[in-house]
């Protein structure tokens, strides 16, 4: 009997690093303001709101400002952010994650996408992978935030695999809770000190290997 599951992927500090496009946005609208935003002062904006975000930067700098002008920033950190995404191409996909795709591919498993990403589906195809993925669960599709696990249950849902035969891939604490909550062996992506409620934590996709793979399908 052919064993199938279901390989569910986070988008963010998974496959692609947008990270970096939300920090230079930020950091724009910011030394608009006379604010020196820094990458330490990032890590406070880390699986935060967008307008929480703005409101932590102001205060910052100790700036007040009117929802108008609040409103206004926000719109245009969004632009800002999207016009990033239009240079994007598959120079930005993570160290292997390309070859952890193909052999998931070749081994006939389930591929999905969880993510709370609004642009995930844009973003997989200007970097040219978003043939691999089966199912694809992005920010349109989903109404809880995770560490509800909706976005990974609708995963394994549409691919019509029991969530106990779901394998996520996350970078964050929220998304590790959200798989083990919903009964998935969850994968951590980055530091073991961060994401240590994970089953499983490598540093990146470059040190997981075929055997690994075999392992969680059989």
């Amino acid at each position: 009997m052919h064993n199938k599951k279901a390989f569910i992927f986070d988008l963010d500090g998974v496959i692609v690093d947008t990270a970096k496009y939300h920090f230079l946005a930020w950091q724009k609208i910011a030394k608009a303001l006379n604010i020196n935003f820094t990458h330490e002062n990032n890590e406070l904006l880390k699986g935060v709101s967008r307008v929480r975000s703005l409101d932590i930067i102001l205060e910052l700098g100790n700036v007040q400002a009117s929802q108008e002008d609040k409103d206004k920033w926000l719109i245009q950190k969004n632009e800002d952010y999207l016009s990033y995404l239009v240079d994007m191409d598959e120079s930005e996909i993570l160290p292997g994650v390309f070859k952890t795709l193909q052999l998931l591919k070749e081994k006939n498993q389930g591929i999905a996408l969880g993510s709370a990403s609004k642009n995930a589906r844009p973003i997989l195809e200007k970097t040219g992978i978003i043939s691999y993925f089966d199912v694809i669960v992005d920010g349109n599709d989903v109404t809880n935030a995770k560490p509800d696990p909706e976005v990974f249950l609708k995963a394994a849902q549409l691919l019509n695999i029991d969530p106990k035969d779901a394998i996520v891939f996350e970078d964050s604490v929220a998304g590790i809770q959200a798989a083990n909550i919903g009964g998935m062996v969850s994968v951590g992506i980055g530091e073991e000190t961060i994401l240590h409620e994970a089953q499983y934590i490598f540093k990146d996709f470059t040190v997981i290997d075929e055997s690994f793979i075999d392992k969680l399908i059989h």
